[in-house]
């Protein structure tokens, strides 16, 4: 018998460490680590321990005899990953222990964001003997796109905010919240009381389509959806037109398969999610029944998961459908066979996912609001498509930050393994990092931050050993100071655990795992609520 990794793997490696017998791939350092949709477990050589069940934070690890029939696929799927990548080494991987110089004793770090990429870096370094870090949050809540992007039916995945929760109650580290670097401080105040600064504030744009008509309203990017109907302060009162019958989504990563679900998923399992309430009251009333997901290229270019489309076809009530002559041949790929049995549904009743390929978009039309998108088709004909919602899901991208070098073409600070480089004058900004999407851009997933963190922290500690870091100047008391002079609100670790509490009490009495303050005026008022 043998253990399987299902959908929703965080990709972070914590059962690669564990295992005893190395039977997990691909591992931190493979070729295909960054690449691969998932980690994989080998049946031939899995010995039945279990310690990876135990490890995983989000609950994609199951016993072969306990697997779902839902998830029944993944017993194969893990299996076919080893039949194309053969096990040869089974030995165990080098995880070198880490240490400051014994000349250079202290180390204090600041990080600006609490999102994955941040955690991850904060859980390596308070590892260290002698680190100290200090993360700086724009909001009064925590972890980023776990919080505000993972998609509310995807409960297990939500769970690593547990797992960086712990990173956050460290002795070693000290959080502040509703506190902005580059309105309440600079990154050069912040090196007066630090060694170093990581900036790991994720990609908070979007990528434009850059045609004409984008500017209409009824035009959102689903970016914004999604932080919308995950009760992020900045987008909760926003409105979408859900009155319309079609959706389109132009996109066709993880992030479109996400929205076409939730478009699609009925009031009653919406409602026991953590699912800010405006967007379950929103999507209960809205007549949408058919999310039209398009591309521009052919499903062999497809950006979401394996694992994202099966569970959409396998989603009760919503029939999934494509055109056949833009679909192809089924070539073996679990992904093409689905697209094929959805060519084969014709025309389907009810709450329809219909995909398109190959669509280029031209134009959006309208009046006062979007009426229409036309498309291009391959053939240099064009097609037109009536909606009175488009949804823009072509990628995140990353924004400019005060004070630092930006890449422009690729939206991401220009670095060198991490370290913040200035192209212009060829040199490195001496102690300044940076982690996760603004460094590497929009792509990957949740523990895809991790093998990143580590790179950079390895490259601050080797800067701290070769006396490239200056020692601050400031003390971490008089950097709490400083914090409590400039923000009137400012937040720490034990205002957020009030905020988390008040959550949690309001989704127990409503069944649900918490209902979520979506305005800054909640979130301070029950930060300063007696416990």
């Amino acid at each position: 018998m043998t253990f399987v990794i299902s959908k929703g793997c965080c990709n972070d490696g914590s059962c690669v460490t564990v295992c005893p017998v190395q039977c997990i791939r691909p591992r931190p350092g493979d070729a295909d680590f960054t690449t691969a949709e998932q980690l994989y477990i080998d049946p031939a050589t899995c010995i039945d321990c279990g310690a990876c069940l135990d490890e995983c934070p989000v609950e994609a690890v199951h016993p072969e005899w306990e697997l779902p029939e839902h998830l029944s696929d993944y017993l194969d799927i893990n299996a076919e990953y080893f039949a194309a990548n053969p096990l040869a080494d089974v030995g165990p991987p080098s995880f070198a222990p880490r240490a400051l110089p014994t000349d250079r004793p202290e180390l204090r770090v600041a990080i600006v964001g609490t999102g994955p990429a941040a955690c991850y870096a904060a859980g390596i370094l308070s590892d260290i003997k002698g680190v100290a870090v200090t993360m700086l949050e724009r909001l009064p809540t925590p972890f980023g796109l776990v919080r505000g992007g993972v998609a509310p039916d995807h409960p297990n995945t939500k769970k690593m905010a547990d797992r960086f929760g712990g990173v956050l109650s460290r002795p070693a580290v000290t959080s502040y919240f509703n506190v902005e670097v580059g309105r309440d401080l600079t990154i050069g105040e912040l090196l007066r009381y630090h060694h170093a600064v990581l900036w790991a504030g994720g990609a908070p744009d979007d990528r434009k389509l850059g045609v004409a008509g984008e500017h209409l309203p009824g035009v959102h990017a689903a970016r914004n959806f999604v932080a919308w109907y995950n009760g992020h302060p900045d987008h909760a009162g926003e409105r979408f037109g859900l009155d319309g019958e079609r959706v389109v989504v132009i996109g066709n990563g993880n992030v479109a398969l996400d929205v076409a679900r939730t478009l699609l998923r009925p009031a009653d399992a919406l409602s026991v999610t953590d699912m800010a309430q405006h967007a379950v009251d929103a999507l209960a009333a809205g007549n949408v029944s058919e999310v039209v997901v398009v591309a521009r290229r052919g499903p062999e270019h497809a950006a979401y998961s394996q694992g994202e489309l099966l569970a959409l076809d396998q989603l009760e009530g919503v029939t999934v459908v494509a055109e056949a002559d833009e679909v192809g041949a089924h070539d073996g790929d679990r992904k093409q066979a689905v697209l094929r049995r959805a060519a084969g549904r014709g025309d389907a009743a009810g709450k329809v996912v219909r995909f398109r390929f190959g669509l280029e978009p031209v134009a959006i039309e309208g009046g006062e609001r979007v009426e229409a998108v036309t498309f291009r088709r391959p053939d240099g004909g064009t097609e037109r498509i009536e909606t009175a919602l488009v949804l823009r899901a072509i990628g995140y991208r990353g924004a400019r930050v005060d004070g630092l070098p930006f890449d422009e073409a690729t939206a991401t600070l220009p670095h060198e393994s991490g370290r913040v480089v200035d192209p212009e004058r060829g040199e490195v900004v001496v102690g300044v990092y940076c982690s996760g999407w603004i460094k590497r851009g929009p792509r990957g997933v949740i523990g895809s931050n991790k093998q990143d963190a580590e790179e950079t922290v390895a490259g601050i500690l080797d800067d701290l050993a070769s006396d490239r870091l200056a020692d601050p100047t400031g003390s971490p008391e008089d950097f709490a100071r400083l914090l409590r002079d400039r923000v009137a609100d400012l937040l720490d670790k034990t205002a957020w655990d009030r905020i988390d509490r008040e959550e949690k009490r309001r989704g127990r009495e409503a069944s649900r795992p918490r209902q979520k303050l979506v305005t800054i005026q909640e979130l301070l008022a029950a930060s300063r609520a007696a416990s």
